[in-house]
């Protein structure tokens, strides 16, 4: 295994080593205004949600690498302590992009980028009309992390009403994870895209208690067939099922593809002698 201190090598290595390994992350698309009322349109990756209740969304403009400013979006929350962040999905991903271009102060980037402005109802800072979810906030505090190039600052932001585009909804009302299409961020120039052909639902163990890798057979734990993820959902039942347990390697494999279709309970019988 390779270690490393982290200051034992480069900022921008540093950076681009932690860009690469934390990932995906969701982009925040972060609009605010200055104190002359300038628009001020830009994605931040170091985001994600803290809390529910309250509802509170963190993201973090971090200082520059390369010469230690800071930039227009921070200094806006901190001069009005309001923003509006909407959600960045793979329909407009190329614009957000765009918009992380260093214009100078006072260009307002939804022109640059071809987005349109909604008037938000409780805030100044317009609203994204094409990101499928936008989050109007109050910043309840800004935290500094550090006065170096690469220093983030905390930007806690209290949701305080929210407007979901009708498209993305499912026939519940729910948003619709599918639909959503959202793009994440990862190291250098690269991006993820979460359409439907890659999403997987894993079943959470909150109510039921599984009963764990230690509890499996040892001809199940030790085949050389499954996987780490296979014994997981083995482990994810509440009861052992009763009988006998196949050390036949086709058995395994039949049980290992059925895994790959979240098909738990099948898997077992597949895997079960009477």
């Amino acid at each position: 295994m390779k270690s490393l201190l982290p200051n034992e090598i480069s900022s921008q290595q540093l950076q681009n080593l932690m860009q690469t390994a934390i990932a995906p992350r969701p982009i925040a698309f972060v609009s605010s205004i200055d104190q002359q009322g300038n628009v001020n349109l830009s994605p931040f990756s170091f985001f994600n949600m803290f809390s529910t209740q309250p509802p509170i969304i963190i993201f973090s403009p971090s200082r520059r690498l390369r010469d230690n400013t800071t930039k227009h979006s921070l200094q806006n929350v901190l001069d009005t302590r309001e923003v509006a962040i909407g959600i960045v999905n793979f329909p407009i991903v190329q614009q957000a992009s765009l918009t992380s271009t260093e214009y100078k102060k006072g260009v307002n980037e939804f022109i640059k980028a071809g987005l349109k402005m909604k008037p938000a109802d409780l805030i100044s800072p317009p609203l994204i009309e094409e990101s499928p979810v936008n989050f109007e906030c109050k910043v309840n505090d800004i935290i500094s992390l550090g006065n170096k190039g690469g220093a983030g600052n905390l930007v806690i932001c209290e949701v305080i009403k929210i407007h979901i585009r009708e498209e993305y909804l499912d026939d519940k009302g729910n948003l619709d994870q599918k639909k959503l299409d959202l793009v994440a961020r990862l190291g250098s120039n690269w991006y993820a895209r979460n359409t439907g052909d890659n999403l997987f639902e894993v079943p959470k163990p909150l109510i039921k208690k599984g009963i764990g890798f230690d509890q499996l057979p040892d001809s199940i734990k030790y085949s050389s067939v499954f996987t780490g993820n296979d014994l997981g959902m083995l482990s994810n039942i509440e009861h052992l099922p009763q009988g006998h347990f196949s050390t036949q390697k086709k058995k395994h494999q039949k049980a290992h593809e059925l895994l790959l279709e979240n098909k738990i309970e099948e898997a077992w019988k597949v895997l079960t002698l009477d």
